[in-house]
């Protein structure tokens, strides 16, 4: 752990070590969209224990030492295995390196500002690793404050404990139609990209029948795990500020996804501006061509229930379909969920914060998100309040209006 006279250590292994869904994303935008110009801001939601003003610099220097990253020839030659990323993308990747102009790191009193702006596809694949820094600077010094072994024997102690919590749901529960599956989507928010590593070696070893993947595109790699993600908010939001009528961002969005994955990565994320509305969008056509949907915000069984509604609606067998749980999950919920709808859908759960942040040092709520593009605001209108952003308020009431959704 770096301390005042220790040397440097950088946060960022590997470019690899992102959401797998950064390069799926960027994919089609470098085809269809290469000139679009945005905006991503970083965002705290909830209080830390101390101003995150004070790692202005020791972001700074980790923004540095990212900047100078590149792809390897034997990463590049993994992620060319994949099937749905294709040789030109591929192509980009090896001359691609992230532009320390793009990005800014400043405060403003307590609060620490990161933005970048720039090139789309320059700048958005900023996100995952400017949150995996400052959570681990933060967490650095939180342990640095508490002690390091209590942590993480604190830590280890809970991950224990939700390893024998499946085993005990594979020991009493009732066999259910569709398997329970989980997967590590903790890189934004983890304790360390060290405890990361442990998380995961830990569960592919222990719970190999539920443990089914990681977001981390680096560990996948590493562990032989299944890399795991399709789309996020900004690739849906991004179609707001393109050339297509505000009300068809949605269809304009899954339709460019459907044309360039022709079948792959499909799982379509539903709460841009929310449950109701996307499914007013997610018509026969789309139902037919995704494999299923993902749940980010509001109460997941409701979420769960209005999916099922609408595959019986349309006539379609759910149980060719998947529902895949993300939104704050921990152990006990996800196998509630899966209790409840595992005999009529399939099922997925993306677990995060729990799994590689359970530290009991209280985790923070971090974002970074697309606030503008081609000089337009963006925002979600998530199912749940407190997610919502935006920077717009006209524009916002705007987009409420156009979707019937309530301020």
């Amino acid at each position: 752990m770096t301390t005042a006279s220790s040397p440097f250590q950088p946060i960022i292994r590997s470019l690899l070590e992102v959401d797998l869904y950064k390069f799926t994303m960027q994919q089609p935008m470098l085809h269809s969209m290469p000139a679009n110009q945005a905006e991503y801001r970083f965002v705290c939601r909830n209080k830390p224990a101390f101003a995150l003003s004070e790692l202005q610099a020791q972001v700074e220097a980790q923004l540095n030492a990212l900047c100078a990253l590149r792809f390897t020839e034997d990463e590049l030659a993994y992620l060319g295995a994949l099937r749905y990323l294709s040789s030109d993308y591929i192509d980009f990747l090896r001359l691609f390196q992230f532009q320390r102009r793009f990005i800014t790191v400043s405060s403003q009193g307590d609060t620490l500002l990161v933005v970048a702006k720039g090139p789309q596809v320059h700048v958005m694949g900023f996100e995952i690793y400017v949150l995996a820094i400052i959570n681990e600077l933060y967490f650095r010094r939180m342990a640095r404050e508490v002690g390091e072994d209590l942590v993480l024997g604190q830590a280890r102690a809970r991950l224990q404990e939700k390893i024998a919590l499946l085993h005990e749901y594979e020991r009493s529960s009732p066999r259910r139609l569709h398997p329970f599956e989980f997967f590590d989507f903790g890189v934004r928010r983890r304790f360390s990209g060290t405890w990361h590593e442990e998380v995961a070696t830990t569960l592919a070893r222990e719970v190999p029948q539920y443990f089914k993947g990681s977001s981390n595109v680096f560990l996948a790699r590493k562990l032989g795990l299944t890399p795991i993600g399709t789309m996020a908010h900004e690739y849906l939001q991004t179609f707001q500020a393109m050339d297509v009528q505000l009300k068809g961002f949605q269809k304009a969005a899954l339709e460019s996804w459907v044309q360039e994955y022709r079948g792959d990565l499909g799982t379509a994320l539903t709460d841009v501006v929310g449950m109701d509305a996307f499914l007013t969008d997610f018509d026969l056509y789309f139902a037919k061509l995704f494999d299923g949907l993902r749940h980010d915000s509001g109460d997941p069984v409701v979420w769960g229930e209005k999916a099922l509604a609408h595959y019986a609606k349309l006539r379609l067998d759910a149980h060719t379909k998947r529902l895949v749980f993300s939104d704050g999950l921990d152990v006990p919920t996800a196998l509630s969920l899966h209790s409840h709808f595992a005999d009529r859908v399939q099922t997925g759960f993306g677990i995060g914060t729990n799994l590689t942040n359970d530290t009991g040092i209280q985790p923070l709520n971090i974002v970074m998100k697309l606030v503008r593009c081609n000089g337009q605001p963006t925002a979600k209108l998530s199912d749940a309040p407190g997610k919502t952003m935006c920077d717009d308020e006209t524009f916002l009431a705007y987009l409420r209006q156009v979707f019937a959704q309530p301020a």
